[in-house]
């Protein structure tokens, strides 16, 4: 059985390898338009790096689209969550009541988690930007469907790793299934969802920044503007704004995780 299992394992490898090189040898690097001046443009915008404009009228710019991009990542990371706690509670199949139920209910509910995180949100954006305009709601959809999906997904398999034997301890003592999951699952899971969450907050704030690109304003909007105008050194004061906010939240994550460990 180990020499069965290590020869899977090396199988594996010489696939995985081989999709690699095909990778690099499909590719054609000719393909595109070379910069002439390319390294000197990067040479530029690094060199701002150091020099960050901070002229107190960019620094108020920046700390307002700074509160626009947390305000968009809040508000759909929030949506998200409530989308992903719904759709992820049905996706598990816990609520069903047969084996033959149960396996529809997943099949269904993660088909629909599927199609949800499989369009990147910038391409939400997009679609929300035509249907309703560059107004909030584009940028709040934008985020909550493609996240809904992925922490969804992700609650779904948290809930279905769960140990059974303490759920098979509460049907003994006459819960329903609702109850199963208040007293059973979800006490379980909830440090483990929290931390995946506050991770996905994350990764909204940069979402958010970059769907600014397509004129909902915020820091990407900022920066797009400032990089129009060649003007690298605002360009790096927006960066430096974005930098601090993913590190004020991971600092906040790790502070919960620690509460919630005590």
């Amino acid at each position: 059985m180990l020499s069965f299992d290590l020869h899977k394992r090396k199988l594996l490898t010489a696939f995985l390898l081989l999709l690699f090189a095909w990778s690099l040898f499909g590719v054609n690097w000719q393909e595109g338009v070379l910069h002439s001046s390319g390294l000197g443009t990067a040479m530029e915008i690094f060199a701002a790096m150091f020099q960050p404009d901070l002229s107190a009228d960019i620094i108020r710019l920046a700390v307002h689209s700074s509160w626009i991009t947390l305000a968009y990542a809040t508000a759909g990371i929030s949506l998200a969550l409530i989308l992903a706690l719904v759709f992820g509670i049905l996706a598990s199949g816990v609520l069903a009541g047969g084996k033959g139920s149960r396996k529809m209910m997943k099949g269904f509910f993660r088909g629909v988690l599927g199609f949800m995180r499989a369009i990147h949100e910038l391409v939400w954006a997009w679609l929300f930007v035509a249907s309703f305009g560059l107004t909030p709601y584009a940028a709040v959809f934008a985020l909550a469907i493609p996240y809904g999906g992925i922490l969804g997904r992700i609650f779904a398999d948290m809930i279905n790793d769960v140990p059974e034997e303490p759920i098979q301890a509460l049907r003994a003592a006459g819960a329903s299934r609702l109850q199963c999951l208040f007293y059973g699952y979800l006490p379980s899971v909830k440090a483990s969802m929290i931390s995946y969450t506050m991770y996905r907050y994350e990764c909204a704030v940069r979402s958010s920044a970059i769907m600014s690109f397509v004129g909902l304003g915020g820091l990407g909007y900022q920066i797009q503007l400032s990089l129009d105008d060649l003007h690298y050194d605002e360009v790096w004061t927006f960066m430096y704004f974005l930098i601090l906010l993913i590190i004020l939240i991971d600092g906040w994550s790790n502070m919960l995780r620690k509460r919630m460990a005590l």
